[in-house]
């Protein structure tokens, strides 16, 4: 009775109808920061971010051997470097607004992105927890073999009060099992720099997003800096990663995405794990 209580406050301010809703798994076919906006102050754990990477310019990328479009659609495409900072400014004072004085928020991109993300960061007074480098060691090759393969990306987590005590399962982090792991050693600290395979098809079956993250990511980034029954929030839910890996650990969930097509993905997914 307390998480459906606690997870109905949150909601409580909410004017809009969620497009789905079933226990704590909560989406909205919205703008995020329109959402966001909605939300009452201080009421949500932690929050994940996948934004756009805005790199649907009509080049080519390598998808399972074979050259295909970058191009992901409209919401992905670059507006120019100050509406692309200005837009993730936005999204991200939203999101601060609505965590939790001891509330941490993750943010997930490339170069072509993430160091936006991070200036912006600073600027609004978010206190950098870590920067993680997530090692993709079945990554796609590069196709026009004048740079270096990209296979990473980077994570920036962040607390939103300086003073504030966050939650860190250090303990789990140290002396869990984490077999896909390859840099991971037993009984040792977990470090910055973690080897995680893409998307397995598995995670797939129904369909896939342009830039679906692996459930083994997420489950560490929420396993990490989350209790159970926490209020996990990801502005940009896609196929609900985030949401799937929040709902198998005891948390609660709310996604909010554009894309009436990926929240239709993310239900096929939600309801494949309840019938499990």
């Amino acid at each position: 009775m307390k998480t459906l209580a606690s997870k109905k406050k949150v909601l409580s301010s909410v004017k809009k109808k969620p497009y789905f809703s079933d226990r704590n798994f909560v989406l909205f076919h919205d703008d995020s920061i329109s959402l966001l906006n909605e939300l009452p102050e201080n009421s949500v754990d932690m929050i994940f971010a996948d934004p756009p990477y805005n790199l649907s310019n009509d080049g080519f990328t390598v998808h399972a051997g074979r050259m295909v479009s970058v191009n992901k659609g409209d919401w992905d495409k670059s507006g120019g470097f100050n509406a692309d900072y200005n837009f993730h400014y936005r999204w991200l004072e939203a999101c601060k607004r609505v965590l939790k004085p001891h509330g941490t928020l993750w943010v997930s991109g490339t170069y072509h992105s993430i160091y936006q993300c991070g200036h912006a960061i600073q600027v609004l007074g978010y206190h950098i927890l870590n920067d993680i480098s997530w090692f993709k060691p079945n990554a796609a090759p590069n196709l026009s073999c004048r740079f270096f393969t990209a296979s990473h990306e980077t994570l920036i987590w962040v607390r939103k009060e300086k003073k504030a005590k966050h939650t860190f399962n250090y303990e789990l982090m140290k002396e869990g099992n984490w077999p896909e792991d390859g840099l991971k050693k037993p009984g040792l600290q977990m470090r910055s720099v973690w080897s995680v395979g893409t998307s397995k098809s598995s995670e797939k079956k129904f369909g896939k997003h342009p830039t679906q993250k692996p459930l083994e990511l997420l489950k560490r980034i929420i396993l990490a800096s989350t209790k159970e029954g926490d209020v996990v929030l990801d502005p940009f839910t896609g196929s609900s990663t985030t949401g799937i890996a929040a709902i198998m650990q005891g948390r609660k969930y709310i996604g909010i995405d554009k894309t009436k097509e990926y929240l239709d993905l993310s239900i096929k997914r939600f309801s494949d794990l309840v019938s499990q």
